[in-house]
């Protein structure tokens, strides 16, 4: 079931996605070569804690995960697309990485995540990192009442598909709320005119995920967790908690000073 918040739930969604923006942008400053995963994910908690905000991320366990998510960030570097368990390797010059952040503030959630290269950036990962970002802000433009959950979705799969990346099949956005993931589904590929209608008060996380060889298959790594691309190419993931309003989209994940 799909809940539709009020302007006032949806204000205080936009503090906890503020707390998300902060650490995603205390993140990004701290990833230099030679800093490991595991500090990074050690950055995102002392946001966190400085916020009074906690993780949903921390303890997560859905059906598919043979154990609680044990970080408060999802660091996935290079080949691994989403999921990614922070570990203590340490970054290394040219790694492209995808950290994905949750908080939790009086009770509201706000979900994002963010592609960048550590050191000296391949040009072809500036352009697959460009394009993730282009179909996020084709997804959030589409994000308006009167359209349809499918008109985002083809939104966000005609950006990524022209430019000839590939596109995980059975994973992309969702409904956010109380809970990180709420009600609907929204797909990174789909049908313009088909799904859900899109109502003010609907807030959802649009988060396109690319592949860069153009293949669209990935697997699941041995720690339950991380999805790897099969064949080896890089992927990039770029989201944002969005909320539909009369008014149009408003972007609740932004960083801002604290």
């Amino acid at each position: 079931m799909v809940e539709l918040k009020t302007d006032t739930s949806i204000d205080a969604m936009h503090r906890a996605g503020r707390v998300v923006g902060r650490a995603l942008t205390a993140v990004r400053e701290a990833a230099h070569v030679g800093v490991s995963l595991l500090e990074l994910d050690e950055v995102a908690r002392g946001v966190l804690r400085e916020a009074g905000a906690s993780s949903p991320f921390l303890g997560y366990r859905p059906s598919f995960a043979p154990t609680p998510f044990p970080a408060v960030i999802c660091a996935s570097v290079n080949d691994a697309m989403v999921h990614g368990i922070p570990t203590a390797y340490r970054l290394r010059d040219g790694d492209l990485v995808s950290v994905d952040c949750g908080a939790q503030l009086d009770g509201w959630a706000g979900d994002a995540a963010v592609s960048f290269v550590v050191g000296r950036a391949r040009p072809a990962d500036l352009r697959l990192i460009e394009t993730a970002e282009r179909a996020l802000a084709a997804g959030i433009a589409a994000a308006v009442p009167g359209n349809r959950v499918g008109d985002i979705a083809h939104a966000v799969g005609r950006v990524c598909r022209t430019a000839g990346y590939g596109i995980p099949q059975g994973f992309g956005g969702h409904g956010v709320g109380r809970r990180m993931h709420e009600d609907p589904e929204v797909p990174n590929e789909g049908r313009p005119g088909r799904g859900l209608p899109l109502r003010a008060g609907m807030v959802l996380a649009i988060e396109p995920m690319l592949i860069a060889s153009g293949r669209d298959t990935y697997y699941e790594a041995d720690d339950g967790w991380t999805l790897r691309t099969t064949d080896g190419s890089r992927a990039a993931h770029a989201e944002h908690t969005v909320a539909v309003t009369d008014s149009g989209p408003r972007i609740l994940t932004a960083a801002a000073p604290a």
